[in-house]
């Protein structure tokens, strides 16, 4: 029988890239989410071992996020879960630069369970399919970032490395941080995405308090927390450098802003939505 390749958040960003390469690839893929069958909930745990029942590599990405309340300890019972299943490699994908996602990761290396954590920078889709998108048909992107240089990351090339860590050899015990090859203000972002979208798109610093009565009124007082937080650690000038992760693991160069939002743009991203 071939090998079972689970995706923890198969109907995800990250997810649903990582299931389509593997697929692609011949191999035999478990997608698992809240929906499927058998299913994966990371607040019903007494699911996982059905999940993960006969599963020889697992990729997970935790929601809502590994600095998030409780992530640590649903790391190490998914860990033991995973050991006592027989699975022999995880890749956790984590935020870059967040202590709370830093915990989660020492205990899933040290879990005894062979492991690599890939941990990416701000998606370049969250642009075009994530929670920015918005921002596209406001013509405002507003954020508590200041002046902060972010180097963000294609999710093709995230899940191209993600597939590597699974699939490749030498992975086991490695953390690697994964960015694009610029780092960009959100300024020049939104500069780039009025060039792609053919629209005006103004990027507004704002003080982490509005960004979290905004955040709040939208999506509710615990994940506006939970991201003001973030935003209030990682845009200290921390995530500024870019990695050569990309190259070195997939022996290409990484997509760069422009390129990615050019191609969205021709895959129809904002037509939706009015000028």
């Amino acid at each position: 029988m071939d090998e079972i390749i689970a995706v923890i958040g198969a109907t995800g960003k990250t997810g649903r890239r990582v299931a389509d390469r593997l697929d692609a690839r011949g191999k035999t893929v478990r997608r698992l989410s809240r929906g499927s069958t058998p299913g994966f909930d990371w607040e019903r745990p007494e699911g996982w071992p059905e999940a993960l029942a006969g599963v020889g590599r697992l990729y997970a990405a935790y929601v809502p996020d590994l600095a998030a309340p409780g992530a640590d300890a649903a790391i190490a019972r998914l860990a033991s879960i995973a050991r006592e299943a027989g699975v022999r490699r995880i890749v956790l994908l984590s935020g870059r630069g967040e202590s709370g996602a830093r915990r989660c990761e020492d205990i899933l290396l040290a879990s005894g369970v062979p492991a690599a954590v890939v941990s990416a920078a701000w998606f370049m889709q969250n642009f075009t399919e994530g929670m920015l998108g918005g921002a596209v048909a406001d013509g405002v992107l507003a954020l508590p970032a200041g002046d902060a240089r972010e180097p963000f990351v294609d999710l093709d090339d995230l899940a191209d490395v993600i597939v590597e860590a699974l699939l490749g050899d030498g992975h086991a015990g490695r953390r690697y941080e994964v960015t694009g090859p610029e780092s960009l203000t959100f300024a020049e972002a939104a500069a780039r995405l009025s060039e792609a979208a053919g629209r005006d798109v103004a990027y507004v610093p704002v003080g982490f308090d509005e960004f979290h009565a905004a955040l709040a009124a939208a999506e509710g007082e615990d994940l506006a927390t939970l991201l003001t937080e973030l935003c209030r650690e990682v845009f200290d000038g921390r995530n500024e450098a870019t990695t050569t992760t990309v190259p070195e693991i997939l022996g290409r160069p990484a997509r760069d802003l422009r390129s990615t939002l050019a191609a969205a743009a021709a895959e129809g991203a904002w037509a939706a939505t009015p000028a």
